[in-house]
């Protein structure tokens, strides 16, 4: 028998619903997985992004692991310290360690950023789906909505919420996750409407598949790739959004450590003391970038 990968024949489409007109369940197709992780594996730029997520993940959750310092104990002998061995982001204006408090910042900030895309993610396949696979009315309802929330910039009704919502970690993570909504509705919409015409789906249908059953075991899968790639990417967006509302102090209430509210505070001191600034800055600015770079790579690997 012909190897299909041998013919150019590995297109995971073409298999499922080669599989779905003989009856049997889909078939994920393990090897193609294999061989994409281990092409994945092989590119140095996506495994230090992968360790910089990694790392900022494990900090985010568990803080101590990388450090032993309190992130507000005060000690105003030690303030404005450039960093050094003792002190490795240096210390702020009331001799507190930047480092430690950078990494608890992350828990905040970074658990903001998750709370908002999941909120965008579970609304945006919803209104997607619906939009996508029903049509007609339906849609253009949905659209003209989504229409109206990509008109506006998406920090500025972030800033609109959360000022309707009172200030604070979860109202951001609220505002946010509403103003990015609607990439997620677009971007779920347009793949469904591609799988929605593909011959596996109209088989199922004519099978006598009920429509929930049709979306939930045919359409949602095969149209999960480009969405899980846009997930990655908002979630660095998510956390730029987060930060510079916590930068212009809609954020945790001090002491708390917010990477925003960290920025904020060390501008007074960027001639002085730069590093107060520019260090939680630099890390908010590799921990996007490496997101970025991973949703790019999924971007190609799903086309």
């Amino acid at each position: 028998m012909t190897d299909p990968e041998a013919d150019g024949l590995d297109d995971p489409v073409l298999t499922e619903g080669a599989v779905l007109l003989e009856g049997r369940p889909i078939a994920l197709g393990g090897r193609r997985f294999r061989r994409d992780a281990v092409r994945l594996l092989r590119r140095p730029g996506f495994l230090a992004a992968s360790a910089v997520v990694g790392f900022v993940l494990v900090s985010a959750f568990r803080p101590a692991t990388f450090t032993s310092a309190d992130p507000y104990a005060t000690d105003p002998a030690e303030r404005l310290r450039s960093p050094s061995a003792a002190h490795l982001f240096g210390t702020d204006s009331v001799g507190r360690d930047l480092w430690s408090r950078t990494l608890y910042g992350s828990s905040l900030t970074v658990q903001a950023a998750l709370i908002a895309v999941g909120i965008a993610l579970v609304t945006g396949l919803a209104v997607g789906l619906l939009s996508g696979f029903l049509g007609g009315l339906a849609d253009a309802v949905f659209m003209r909505g989504v229409d109206v929330l990509l008109a506006i910039p998406g920090l500025l009704s972030a800033l609109a919420i959360v000022t309707a919502l009172g200030f604070g970690t979860v109202p951001v993570a609220i505002a946010v996750g509403i103003a990015i909504v609607p990439g997620f509705a677009r971007t779920t919409r347009s793949e469904v409407l591609r799988v929605r015409s593909l011959p596996y789906v109209e088989a199922a249908r004519a099978g006598g598949g009920s429509w929930l059953r049709v979306v939930v075991r045919h359409v949602l899968p095969n149209s999960w790739g480009p969405v899980l790639a846009l997930s990655v990417l908002d979630v660095g967006t998510a956390i730029i959004a987060v930060a510079a509302l916590s930068f212009l102090g809609f954020g945790a209430a001090p002491p708390q450590a917010e990477w925003g509210s960290l920025v904020s505070g060390g501008r007074n001191f960027l001639v002085t003391a730069p590093w107060v600034s520019l260090l939680p800055g630099a890390v908010i600015a590799v921990t996007v970038l490496s997101l970025n770079h991973i949703a790019m790579t999924l971007q190609e690997r799903t086309r």
